[in-house]
């Protein structure tokens, strides 16, 4: 509450950048910056706030659906690596060299093709010459770049910060104007309760005011069977485990509440989104695990940051460690409708190349 009463102080700060970001999408509303469509199938996944949505399991559900079907490819931006410009994924990449959320594309999906570039503009086009065989490209956090304007938008927002509640950045965690949500042709309420009722989903629809052009779907959270990180050795969750939770992710709190109902207990070593794990990390994470006084105890992290601890194997090599999966699952049967509206989008292009 001391946090958030002292980020109300920053409001003057808010409506500068406010101001800022407004006229950027006005120079692009006005078609003083230009946007360059292609004629190819994009899919933008991306948020008006920072982090915690559940964009990269929107990417990988995306995935899923597709990569049997049609030639897939991701495009992010690589945050956090250690390398500059273009780049493709391949046996030897590690997560310095792509960011943390396309290797762990890479690691689930490897028939897949990974690609990050700073510059969508240009990357798109070289992906394409380099994998001329790629039939739809799913863009990774792009909704706020708007030199590349996608066929298809998925806005995301968090069931229990709703972008029309929130505040611009510094006082709040929007980074976009909330009225750049018209841009978009599919908005997901994410991490709703799973017994949302229908009122409070007409409710949440009255309030996002969508445009007649919009289709609005509601997900939850689900988490799956947890696995070693390194032999990928399944765990099935007792409610007798105790539990030292390593995450560095924007939004922890899903995740939390999931512990506190399944296991018997479970303490928390939270780092900054997208940290690189290191040697005094290392040394922190075993400390905490030794004082938990169980016979059922075990490490648990998210895929994310278990890309980023993939380099400690020898160390971690006799504590259980494991990985948590997660995935959003459709409410209100919203499935089907939303599987079709992808689809249908990637059948409306010719199958080509891309040119701007």
């Amino acid at each position: 509450m001391l946090l958030k009463s002292f980020r109300y102080l920053l409001l003057p700060f808010s409506f500068v950048y406010g101001g800022i970001v407004w006229l950027r999408n006005w120079l692009y509303n006005k078609n003083y910056l230009k946007s360059i469509p292609f004629n190819f199938p994009l899919i933008c996944v991306g948020n008006l706030a920072v982090g915690g949505t559940g964009k990269t399991p929107m990417v990988e559900y995306l995935v899923r659906l597709l990569k049997d079907d049609f030639n897939t490819a991701t495009l992010s931006r690589g945050y956090k690596r250690k390398t500059k410009g273009f780049g493709i994924a391949n046996e030897k990449t590690t997560a310095l060299e792509i960011g943390d959320e396309p290797m762990q594309f890479h690691k689930k999906f490897p028939d897949v093709t990974v690609a990050v570039g700073e510059e969508r503009l240009v990357a798109i086009p070289q992906l394409l010459q380099d994998k001329p065989a790629t039939e739809v490209i799913i863009l990774d956090d792009a909704f706020q770049h708007r030199q590349v304007k996608a066929g298809l938008n998925l806005l995301l927002t968090e069931y229990k910060d709703l972008y029309t509640r929130d505040l611009m950045l510094p006082a709040g965690d929007l980074r976009d104007v909330r009225s750049s949500a018209k841009r978009a042709e599919i908005i997901i309420v994410t991490k709703c309760k799973p017994s949302i009722s229908e009122e409070e989903r007409q409710a949440i629809i009255k309030e996002l005011d969508p445009t007649p052009a919009q289709t609005v779907y509601f997900t939850k959270i689900e988490y799956s069977t947890p696995y070693h990180l390194f032999s990928k050795r399944q765990y099935n969750f007792s409610s007798n485990a105790d539990i030292l939770l390593v995450c560095g992710i924007a939004n922890p709190r899903p995740l939390q509440d999931f512990l506190a109902a399944n296991v018997h207990s479970y303490d928390m070593l939270r780092y900054q989104d997208h940290h690189i794990f290191d040697s005094d990390d290392l040394g922190e994470i075993k400390k905490q695990f030794s004082k938990i006084r169980s016979s059922e105890k075990l490490i648990l992290t998210t895929e994310k940051d278990g890309v980023r601890m993939q380099k400690f194997e020898q160390e971690f090599a006799d504590f259980p460690i494991y990985v948590l999966p997660v995935k959003h699952s459709f409410l209100f049967d919203g499935t089907e409708r939303f599987n079709r509206q992808v689809i249908d989008f990637i059948h409306s292009y010719p199958k080509q190349t891309a040119t701007p």
